[in-house]
This record gives structure tokens, sequence and C-alpha cells, in this order.
């Protein structure tokens, strides 16, 4: 396994160094104008410099920081609804519906109407952030529910579990890889609707995200800035897909077995 692993990791260095490689030569051949193309040079400068002067930190902090308070809210309202249907077949079919139509909408779709709602502040992109994570979310649980096996859900009502006792002893715990799935398609698209929003109407009144800060060095035509930003939002998701999500996984549904 870990020999398979070092492989893996071997490919995919050699890979980034050629991709490296192969950028800094179109760069130094000027097959795209060097005001749109920089170096890699320049673009570790300027993610230096982002941290260093500009505030960079800053920006990513405040919008990790909305984030986490809609991914808190998604995640839980996910798991109630989800519960319930488990309690409710009338709440199942209602519930159901729901998430088959709202999860077609991006998150982008409904700004103009977060924006009347919750006016220009902290509330629309968090509700934004909800709607990204609640219908991935719970369709991925309603789906794990659905997929426990009946022996289990019998053992679980010999023990005397119903109704939510029954979901959070039984169902839950055999359907936490789908729990899980849940959370990572949730939260890159709650990611990914957060930076575009930011982009869109900038500062919240509160502060300002790493979008904004994205939509000032664009309109400056500091390239090289604009994809130091993009190197933050790549190495977050790095960071939220091996660090956290695979040291749950490892805690949880390996320790369990599982997964095949």
């Amino acid at each position: 396994m870990k020999k398979e692993t070092a492989r893996k990791l071997r490919a995919q260095l050699i890979f980034l160094a050629a991709l490296l490689a192969v950028w800094q030569t179109l760069y130094m051949l000027e097959v795209f104008p060097k005001i749109l193309f920089p170096s890699i040079g320049d673009i570790i400068g300027e993610f230096i410099d982002g941290f260093r002067e500009d505030n960079l930190a800053e920006y990513t902090l405040y919008s990790v920081s909305l984030l986490i308070r809609g991914l808190f809210w998604g995640v839980l309202l996910a798991f109630v609804f989800s519960a319930l249907s488990m309690v409710s077949k009338t709440f199942h079919s209602i519930y159901n519906m729901l998430v088959s139509v709202f999860d077609l909408i991006p998150g982008v779709a409904i700004l103009p109407l977060a924006i009347l709602w919750c006016g220009i502040g902290e509330n629309t992109i968090i509700l934004v952030v909800v709607h990204g994570v609640i219908w991935p979310m719970s369709r991925s649980m309603l789906d794990g529910f659905k997929g426990v096996p009946k022996l289990y859900i019998e053992a679980g009502k010999n023990y005397g579990l119903k109704g939510l006792s029954l979901v959070r002893g039984i169902y839950l715990p055999a359907s936490f890889s789908a729990f899980l799935s849940g959370m990572r398609v949730g939260w890159a698209r709650a990611w990914r609707g957060l930076i575009a929003i930011e982009m869109i109407f900038g500062t919240t009144g509160s502060g300002a995200g790493i979008g904004w800060y994205i939509f000032m060095k664009r309109t400056n035509a500091n390239i090289a800035g604009v994809f130091a930003a993009l190197i933050v939002i790549i190495l977050i998701g790095v960071f939220v897909e091996y660090v956290i999500f695979r040291s749950i996984e490892k805690m949880t549904v390996r320790k369990w077995g599982l997964t095949s």
C-alpha cells in the first residue's frame, strides 16, 4: 500500500514539475502577452507579498469564517430534515421532492432573491452557502438511509430504538460514508458559490473575502495576484480534502469497516 501511495505521489509530483516547466517556457517564449501570462516567479512573489503586504490572510480568514457558519447551518438542517424523512413517510415524499427541485438551482442563481431578502451583507452569503450545502448533502443522506440493510433496522428496533433514536443509532452510523460524501460535495459547491458571490458584490460591510481580493487584482490588471489568490483557494481545498475529510474518513468509516 505504501509503495502504491509513493508511486502515485511521485507521478503527481513529476506531472506538476512538467506543468510548471511548460508554463515557464511559454512565458519565456512570449506565446501570450506577459501582462496576461505571468511567470512562475511573479506568481510566487505576489503570493508572498499578498500575505505580507496586502492582507491576503485576513481576506482568506474572512471567507473561511463565512463558509464555516454556512456549513454549520447547512449540515444541521440537512441532518434534521433527512432524519425527519425517516420518521415520517409523508415528510419524506415532500422533502425528497424539494431536494430534487432545489438541488438543480446554482447558488449564484438565488443571489438576487437573497439580496432582496437579506440585503447586501453576511447573511446573504451564508444563505447561499446553506443552499449549496443542504440539498446535495440531503440527497446523499436520503440515499444512504435508503441503503441501510433491513437487518440493521430490525436489530435496532429489537433494542427498543424508534423514531429519531433509530436514525441516530442505526441509520446515521450505517450510512456515514454517504453522509461524508454529501459533505464533500456540499462544501465544494458552497466554497465555489461563496467566492463567486464575493466577486459580484465585494465587501459586506463587516469585511471582504478572497473573492473580492481576486476582483481587485483583476481590476488592477495584476494577473499574478489573481493566480496567487487562486493558489490560496486550491490550498484550502487540498487541506479540507486531504487533511480534514481523510482524517474523518479514517476515524469513522474505515475504522468501522464500512468501506471495501
